[in-house]
């Protein structure tokens, strides 16, 4: 059956009638969030657990230890939880006959990324009534801001609301970023509880995130040759691929938002005026140029390509980077042709 994220702690007793948990998504601080509600929802009821990982490809290789795991107590305790990455439609058929068959003391949690309706792991936990589906979609400012109040009040540092929204910008609307974000504003603080916006702006750009939020910038704006020379310093290092994806996405996001609100009364100087959450003034300018480049459609398709492309990137690790940069500089080279 389907829960919504936000039904979680309304269905804590609900939520334990099942043993079978998927959680897809993009969002992966919610995911860890509803993972560790979860464990500490069994450890009320025992708090005798045992905690386990695997990959899919562990449970593809050596398929008897997984059957085993599932028809077996633990040894050393008296509940086990078992998380899974990486889930995908290759593990439905070792699931399958597992549902109404496996030790009561276990519990499952698979993690997904994105999962499309015809998903055959996606379909299996929806309509299963022993198995729980919860969607892990990206956040909204609501929920960043907060998850951001929350933890700034619990280590009493005072930012003000401007740089609370920056951190939200640099989030890309993930709660884990944004609290990775937190902890080095912690570590950075120590009895200081007051700190400026300059002193925020320079701890989140001195961070490697930042050149690789100008390369997405200067992506979409068809600037090639500030492109080029940013891809030139990042081939030469280990790229984390998935955050530029979702930085990306992040952003496309975004100007699709502003995009479906345009009409002919409106220009796009008062759109992005009126966005939320509010865009700084230094990447107004940006914005706009992006904004008069890309049609809906396009930026949609982006959408639709970037999901293949992070498909790609991990089925074909060998060649990872050529299809992650070939991406990526398709993309420049339509917005400079656009912009011309």
């Amino acid at each position: 059956m389907i829960l919504k994220s936000f039904e979680i702690k309304k269905n804590k007793k609900s939520l334990l009638k099942s043993n079978f948990f998927l959680l897809y998504g993009e969002n992966l601080g919610l995911k860890k969030d509803i993972k560790n509600f979860i464990t500490k929802a069994v450890n009320e009821l025992e708090n005798d657990i045992e905690t386990l990982s695997f990959y899919e490809s562990d449970i593809i290789k050596d398929e008897s230890s997984f059957i085993n795991l599932l028809y077996s107590g633990s040894l050393f305790s008296k509940k086990k939880i078992v998380t899974i990455y990486d889930a995908s439609d290759k593990i439905v058929k070792k699931i399958e006959g597992s549902l109404h068959k496996y030790s009561n003391d276990i519990f499952l949690i698979f993690f997904s990324d994105i999962l499309e309706k015809k998903s055959k792991l996606r379909n299996l936990f929806e309509k299963e009534s022993e198995t729980i589906c919860i969607p892990c979609y990206l956040d909204s400012e609501k929920d960043l801001l907060n998850i951001a109040q929350l933890e700034l009040e619990k280590n009493k540092i005072i930012l003000s609301r401007e740089s609370i929204n920056l951190l939200i910008e640099k989030s890309n609307a993930d709660r884990n970023n944004l609290r990775n974000e937190i902890e080095k504003i912690i570590s950075y603080s120590f009895n200081k509880k007051k700190i400026e916006f300059n002193e925020i702006e320079s701890l989140i750009n001195f961070s490697g995130d930042y050149k690789s939020d100008i390369m997405v910038n200067e992506c979409l704006s068809g600037n090639l040759l500030q492109y080029k020379k940013i891809i030139s310093e990042l081939y030469t290092n280990t790229v984390n691929q998935v955050l530029l994806l979702r930085i990306l996405s992040s952003k496309i996001h975004r100007l699709l938002k502003i995009k479906e609100q345009e009409t002919e009364t409106n220009s796009l100087d008062n759109l992005i005026n009126v966005c939320k959450p509010p865009i700084f003034w230094k990447e107004k300018p940006i914005i706009k140029k992006q904004l008069s480049i890309w049609k809906l459609n396009d930026l949609k398709k982006i959408i639709e390509d970037i999901n293949n492309t992070e498909f790609m990137c991990k089925k074909n690790p060998q060649i990872s980077n050529s299809i992650f940069f070939s991406f990526f500089s398709k993309i420049c080279k339509k917005a400079n042709n656009y912009s011309l």
